[in-house]
């Protein structure tokens, strides 16, 4: 006998507790914070180095690092995707055409790392 779904989908449960945008956007956070700090580990950058760069302080750059801290201005993430050589890509897409989970990709576009959540 095969396996049959039953029930709806953890995101169609999340959306009738009226928490699915809440859990999307932490899960986007851990996704950039695991982003920036993969390629600090790849140029082999200190959080200070990496600051320092981004012209902000040691704080500012661990609450960006920080996966439970869910602010996040583009500011801030735009100056340390700059630091790190990168640029942000960010785009809206359809609800009907979206992944029902978050994932990580590394693109390379003109030569350049495309730090990109989707």
């Amino acid at each position: 006998m095969g396996k049959q779904n039953i029930g709806s989908s953890f995101d169609d449960f999340l959306q009738e507790e009226a928490m699915l945008e809440e859990v999307t956007a932490v899960a986007l956070k851990r996704v950039i914070a695991w982003q920036i700090a993969e390629e600090m580990k790849a140029q082999q950058l200190t959080k200070a180095r990496l600051a320092t760069r981004m012209h902000t302080s040691r704080a500012a750059l661990d609450r960006l690092l920080d996966e439970n801290d869910p602010g996040l201005t583009l500011t801030t993430l735009a100056s340390a995707a700059a630091a790190l050589g990168q640029r942000v890509d960010i785009r809206l897409t359809s609800a009907a055409n979206s992944v029902k989970t978050v994932k990580a990709k590394k693109s390379v576009t003109a030569g350049k790392k495309v730090l990109r959540a989707v």
